[in-house]
């Protein structure tokens, strides 16, 4: 495939594997990225020193390129960058912050940026912080989404109508069908999360993994809003939340009970019963683990057999 992502990022397939915490090392994204894709180490889940680790590592596991994704709001932001311009990272994913804070320094370096976004007002403002290309993510996506609560599929067509920089689908998509109906609605690539959580080289706790096999429509919901909107897997951690919200918590007594680590808990260490077990809901159509080679694969082998049939109605 030739289009605006794969000639921005020279990579083979429009599709990008989310940064993920706790998910997303080296050997997720350099298999991905193998595989004609582009990979994303997620800094978000590691200290500055274990991400330039990972990112050695996944230069020697891949000549391909890949990026690093980074939530703005890390305490040690400011460590972060220096370490991926002196590793010499070519594509940073941002997220979870205003997009002029760091787009300007990177392009400086010769860094090609791209932004995630959950509405039309945060697309137009990283297209005027000069980002190269954005991802809108609908509130279907697993882990913090953005407080609109707007479903993917009405939020790209918009989008697309309101900006001149590349778009890029994310929430809600696994499969090459979700892919290819992405792309119908204005789509440039799409960015997949949940279903490369379920693969051979991704980081979670295989604990986790099965779990996201197992899930179930309507297993998972989007709640703490009062803190940063999660979608999360109804596990004993969430009916906790819901039975303090019973009480008509104060946002300090919602952050006590969320503590530290929550999600390290869940989706690293593998406490289904206490962690945050952050998935989206496409989980429901997950139901193998496999190689992200095979994900891949699967995924552009459904889109061009679906393109196919369309073409024909």
């Amino acid at each position: 495939m030739n289009n605006k992502i794969t000639q921005l990022f020279n990579i083979k397939y429009p599709i990008i594997q989310g940064g993920m915490v706790w998910v997303s090392g080296y050997k997720l994204a350099s298999a991905v990225s193998n595989a004609g894709g582009l990979g994303l180490i997620g800094a978000g889940s590691m200290y500055p020193d274990v991400l330039r680790e990972h990112i050695q590592k996944c230069k020697k596991a891949t000549d391909k390129p890949f990026g690093v994704n980074v939530p703005m709001l890390y305490p040690q932001i400011e460590e972060i960058m220096n370490i991926i311009v002196e590793e010499e990272v070519k594509i940073v994913f941002t997220s979870a912050g205003n997009p002029k804070t760091w787009t300007s320094f990177l392009k400086e370096k010769g860094i090609t940026v791209v932004h995630v976004v959950s509405s039309v007002k945060f697309a137009l403002k990283a297209e005027a912080a000069g980002v190269d290309a954005i991802v809108c993510e609908g509130f279907e996506a697993g882990g913090h989404n953005g407080r609109e609560e707007t479903t993917t599929f009405t939020l790209i067509p918009m989008v697309k109508e309101a900006v001149k920089i590349p778009v890029i689908a994310a929430g809600g998509i696994a499969t090459g069908k979700g892919m290819l109906a992405a792309m119908v609605l204005g789509a440039d690539g799409v960015q997949i999360g949940s279903r490369f959580a379920a693969t051979e080289e991704s980081s979670a706790h295989i604990n986790f993994k099965n779990i996201i096999v197992d899930v179930k429509d309507g297993d998972t919901h989007l709640t703490l809003k009062e803190l940063a909107p999660v979608r999360l897997i109804k596990n004993k951690f969430y009916q906790e939340v819901q039975e303090l919200y019973q009480q008509n918590p104060t946002k300090e007594q919602l952050i006590a009970l969320l503590g530290r680590a929550r999600a390290k808990k869940g989706i690293f260490e593998g406490d289904l019963e206490n962690g945050e077990l952050e998935i989206g809901q496409i989980a429901g159509l997950i139901h193998e683990i496999k190689s992200a080679k095979q994900v891949l694969e699967e995924v552009i082998g459904e889109f061009n057999a679906v393109k196919t049939t369309v073409n024909q109605l």
